[in-house]
């Protein structure tokens, strides 16, 4: 929208500043600095393979409850199950051993390696 002064009924062709485009504009740069925010977030927490379609990825988490969430996301589909405390029981085969690290990290060794 143009706006335009008029002088003595000529129109001088000197349009006027529109105070509501300046707000629009810190409305635009908001936007992008909340998307690149999100970007660098996801980067610095080394997430960025949540985005692409062709990965998969096993995510485990404790909500404030306690309570252990395994998220897994395989192409495009999403799955969380929540674990709870009751045990299990049946018939299994050993798999392997699992080793804990001083730093807390966890190795699993499997029993047949081929």
């Amino acid at each position: 929208m143009k706006l335009l002064r008029v002088h003595q009924g000529r129109e001088d062709q000197t349009p006027l500043e529109d105070p509501i485009s300046g707000i629009a504009n810190l409305f635009d740069i908001s936007v992008v600095l909340i998307v690149a925010m999100i970007v660098a977030l996801m980067t610095a927490l080394n997430m960025l393979e949540l985005f692409d379609p062709n990965t998969e990825v096993t995510l485990t988490k404790k909500n404030a409850q306690g309570q252990m969430e395994i998220i897994s996301k395989k192409g495009k589909e999403i799955k969380i199950r929540k674990l709870s405390q009751e045990e299990a029981a049946g018939h299994g085969e050993r798999l392997g051993t699992a080793y804990q690290l001083e730093d807390g990290q966890i190795i699993y060794v499997p029993e047949n390696v081929q």
